[in-house]
């Protein structure tokens, strides 16, 4: 330390190399130390070391997952519409008449654990800059949510939190939550999932990047003051794992404002309209440590700091602190000098706190051959002078052994074909019911209806439906369809086709809105990556994603990764949440899943197979879990597809839903009691099978009389199998098969599928 100032300087870390310094508290190992070391050529500042631990954590740099996240790019299929890809904040994608939109999605698991309200809230928040950071205007929220038991008692904490979390922020902001899903199991219990979606719109020359060119341009930091919250989030909380005792410890999670942030958008919107930045970046993980590494990186590579002009909320911050704050609602803008002015002005006009903090340098040939400099100083002391790509690009990269657990032969070979069915049509009934009303089946009610989702006014669909629609312009009826997916169970049993499964459920989704899925993103959730078997799962994971984005041609644009969700040694089931986008020509061709048009005849696309490994049936009845998952026929997802947009193009179809968890019995169940009206079908196979097989590539739909030849005739040039199951009408789903006849009325169906949430969160 400088002795007249007690600061970590670059000249005192020249005069003191052999001071102790606590990187593995700061979360980095040895060699990670050494090498830092190495990049120097002397021990690093304070400063400097907590740059590159937040920007070599596994939060930031992927480094256990990047191996095997390449295949995205190198399996990519190729296509048009792709604008940008993997590598930036979110993929965009083009969707016509000079449109882009861009999604993307996150998670925020562990700050959501341990303080559920304002850790959903924040990665509401943080995705939606992400979004906005690209040029476009944030349009739609989504959330996928994983918790444990619902009768759990920490369930009752977590749930009501995350959910308030995510529908007040997003309520604030004035964004639609349009869709997602939730589920329980046994293995979240501690570690809950909470995946964040945000899409945005924009045209093709709004597009922005994160990068700082030209040398002389300022950097300007703007948006809330920088405080206390958060620091050391992305390389602590996103890489730990925890214990009975963590739910009780408050360390690291961000406060948002919404209001703050709804401000910042229009700000940032208004900013971009007027062409004042050349370069932009939101301050999410990592804080300043990962704006300035990553702008400088993608720049000219050179950029000075005076880190002591950031405004603060606490005056106390230590320079450390400051870079690693995550404190929310915080952007980075490069701006041209002589825009600077109405740069401020309109940040002034929307009392937007906007403060020149540095600029953009030149560098030599020599220093670009190391990536640039990226120089910070604190009152005239220099404490951070590094090659900016070596924190932003430059991380490790471990390739961690795998291995394929000893236990998934014996789990395989549990198959679920053994576990006891019902004896009569009584026990088909009662189980029937109890499968509708399991937690993760049953009626989401209880969570959606606290979120807004028609704000804006461009909702064309959402939950309780299998997608949520927008409108992509107030000139165009042209829209984009989303649905996230994910089955722990599934990739449990089998991660490669597991994933393809979460995949094909996605796509089929958007399918059934009429949509024409055309991009993927992910957020790929598993326990610690230091585990081979782990790490094997997640191997086989993105090595099936790849696989099955190529061969229906839907690039991955980008997504996330989130290691450590487990509990001591024992970790959640994989659970990779895939995201698929959609586009539709004319939204008011879309298709909804309730059954409304009384005498339309219900038809069954796909074929069913006597598959129950995993499904919603046993988890719910036997609460096993073993044997395979359904087969993947990706050529049969693809047929499906163009026979429901084909069918919403020539309004062949009323209404169409997808066969998933519970399989045809809870499907017709939930477009009964979505249309309002009774259904009753009859199955030529067991009805047992018939009602419970989770087979994929399988839809119900109901065709108007006088359109089943047209429909017919589609399908077939498709290829795809069509089974004509009965009439929409009445006031019950009957079911006759050849050995008798099941009836549940709708009053019954309805209690059973909506009573289950509200019953057991009761009045949290």
């Amino acid at each position: 330390m400088s002795e007249a100032t007690g600061l970590d300087t670059v000249a005192t870390a020249l005069d003191t190399p052999g001071t102790s310094q606590p990187y593995a508290e700061l979360g980095m190992a040895e060699d990670e130390y050494e090498r830092v070391r190495k990049i120097l050529g002397r021990r690093p500042t304070s400063a400097e070391l907590a740059i590159y631990s937040v920007m070599w954590s596994e939060h930031c740099s992927y480094k256990s997952s990047r191996v095997h996240l390449r295949q995205f790019g190198e399996k990519a299929p190729e296509n048009d519409a792709l604008l940008v890809g993997i590598g930036e904040n979110a993929g965009v994608v083009d969707v016509g008449d000079g449109r882009a939109v861009t999604f993307k999605i996150e998670s925020h698991n562990s700050p959501s654990f341990v303080e559920p309200h304002q850790g959903a809230a924040t990665g509401v928040g943080g995705i939606v800059r992400d979004i906005l950071t690209m040029g476009a205007r944030p349009v739609a929220v989504m959330g996928a949510l994983r918790l444990g038991p619902a009768d759990a008692d920490d369930t009752r904490r977590v749930l009501p939190g995350v959910v308030s979390g995510i529908s007040s922020y997003g309520n604030c902001l004035g964004l639609p939550n349009i869709g997602g899903e939730i589920g329980f199991g046994a293995d979240y219990l501690g570690n809950p999932l909470v995946n964040a979606l945000c899409v945005g719109v924009m045209k093709h020359e709004d597009i922005k990047l994160a990068e700082a060119p030209g040398p002389g341009n300022k950097v300007v930091l703007f948006g809330a003051a920088t405080g206390a919250d958060g620091i050391g989030g992305a390389s602590v909380l996103a890489s730990a794992t925890f214990d009975e005792e963590s739910s009780t410890e408050r360390p690291n999670v961000q406060v948002g404002d919404p209001f703050l942030e709804k401000l910042l958008i229009e700000c940032s919107l208004e900013l971009f309209a007027e062409d004042l930045v050349v370069g932009i970046q939101d301050l999410g993980a990592a804080g300043i440590s990962c704006s300035t590494t990553e702008l400088a990186a993608g720049g000219t590579g050179g950029m000075r700091v005076q880190l002591e002009r950031v405004p603060l909320r606490d005056p106390g911050l230590t320079p450390e602190e400051i870079l690693m704050s995550e404190s929310q609602e915080r952007m980075m803008a490069i701006v041209e000098p002589e825009k600077m002015d109405a740069f401020l002005a309109i940040c002034a006009k929307w009392d937007i706190l906007a403060t020149e903090i540095g600029q953009v340098t030149d560098v030599t040939p020599e220093e670009a051959e190391r990536g640039g400099r990226l120089v910070m100083t604190w009152h005239g002391e220099t404490i951070v002078d590094l090659p900016p790509g070596t924190a932003a690009d430059e991380g490790p990269v471990y390739q961690r052994p795998y291995q394929r657990p000893e236990s998934q032969d014996a789990l395989q070979a549990d198959d679920a074909a053994k576990l006891s069915r019902p004896e009569d049509d009584t026990e088909l009934r009662a189980q029937l019911l109890r499968v509708l009303g399991a937690p993760g089946v049953c009626d989401p009610s209880w969570v959606t209806q606290q979120y807004d989702s028609y704000v804006r006014g461009d909702t064309v669909v959402s939950a309780p439906h299998d997608a949520g629609m927008i409108r992509v312009s107030d000139d165009s009826d042209r829209g984009v369809a989303l649905a996230t997916d994910g089955n722990g169970r599934f990739t449990r049993l089998d991660p490669y086709a597991g994933t393809q499964l979460a995949y094909a459920e996605a796509f089929r989704n958007v399918s059934v809105t009429g949509a024409r899925p055309l991009a993927v993103t992910n957020c790929l959730n598993f326990g610690s990556p230091e585990d081979p078997e782990v790490m094997w799962q997640f191997a086989e994971s993105t090595r099936g994603l790849a696989d099955a984005c190529l061969r229906l041609g839907t690039p991955v644009t980008g997504g996330n990764v989130s290691f450590y969700n487990q509990t001591g040694d024992v970790a959640i089931n994989p659970t990779p949440v895939i995201g698929v986008l959609g586009v539709i020509d004319d939204v008011n061709t879309r298709l909804r899943s309730g059954f409304d048009s009384e005498g339309a005849g219900v038809f069954l696309l796909g074929e069913t197979r006597a598959e129950f490994g995993g499904s919603a049936w046993a988890n719910t009845i036997h609460d096993h879990l073993g044997g395979l998952p359904p087969r993947v026929d990706l050529t049969a997802e693809a047929a499906l597809g163009e026979v429901l947009a084909g069918s919403a193009e020539q309004g062949l179809v009323t209404a169409a839903h997808d066969l998933s968890d519970g399989g045809l019995a809870v499907a017709l169940a939930e477009s009964a009691l979505r249309g309002g009206k009774g259904v009753r079908v009859e199955v030529a196979q067991d009805a047992f099978t018939a009602l419970f097989s989770e087979s994929g590539a399988r839809a119900i739909v109901s065709v108007e009389p006088g359109q089943e030849t047209e429909f017919l005739a589609l399908a077939e040039r498709h290829g795809v199998p069509v089974t004509e199951l009965g009439t929409v009408g009445g006031e019950s789903l009957s079911v006759t098969h050849p050995g008798g006849v099941v009836e549940i009325g709708l009053e019954e169906l309805r209690a059973s599928y909506e009573e289950t949430l509200p019953a057991l969160m009761g009045d949290v």
